[in-house]
């Protein structure tokens, strides 16, 4: 079953362990769950107000549509 989610982070979240530091996606595109793989950067020309559907393999833009 699929199922859209949504969220407004354009970056992973740092944890910081005793030895190295760890991040965790928090934009929903990495393809190593929940590992971040940088795919992040596929997001940080979106504007607010708009809802971006992303193509999985490609991380490419796919879909544009209102928010509101």
């Amino acid at each position: 079953m699929a199922r859209l989610i949504r969220t407004d982070a354009t970056g992973p979240i740092r944890i910081d362990p005793q030895d190295k530091p760890v991040f965790v996606c928090a934009c929903g595109l990495t393809s190593n769950p929940p590992l971040c793989d940088g795919s992040h950067k596929a997001c940080k020309n979106e504007e607010d107000g708009t809802l971006y559907r992303y193509d999985p393999a490609t991380k490419e833009v796919v879909k544009t549509e209102s928010d509101a």
